[in-house]
């Protein structure tokens, strides 16, 4: 799995697309000043944001989507003793979730 900055990620997308910034900042309806900071690691990307980038680059949501989310879970767990069982505890529980229909 990748360990790169998502910002990083969607940097790399767009200028493989030679697109400018103002460009992708317009399509996510945000200033160019905050997609910079985004791309820099310096301003959380927003979850809203992951299909319009995924759909303007042609890239898999859920790539963008695993990243985003991973990295969250990551930063949350970073500092608690038992981040293994809890992450083991957290698959039971959707696992049954989603026997149940209640998660998607």
């Amino acid at each position: 799995m990748q360990t790169e900055n998502l910002g990083d990620f969607i940097r790399q997308l767009r200028e493989q697309a030679k697109m400018p910034l103002r460009k992708l900042a317009a399509l996510l309806d945000i200033d160019q000043s905050t997609l910079s900071k985004l791309e820099r690691g310096e301003r959380p990307v927003s979850r809203q944001m992951l299909p319009i980038i995924a759909e303007t680059f042609k890239v898999d949501e859920k790539e963008l989507v695993v990243r985003f989310l991973s990295k969250q879970l990551a930063y949350q767990l970073a500092d608690e003793k038992y981040a293994k069982d809890i992450l083991i505890a957290a698959e039971v529980e959707i696992k049954y979730l989603t026997k149940q229909n209640k998660v998607k």
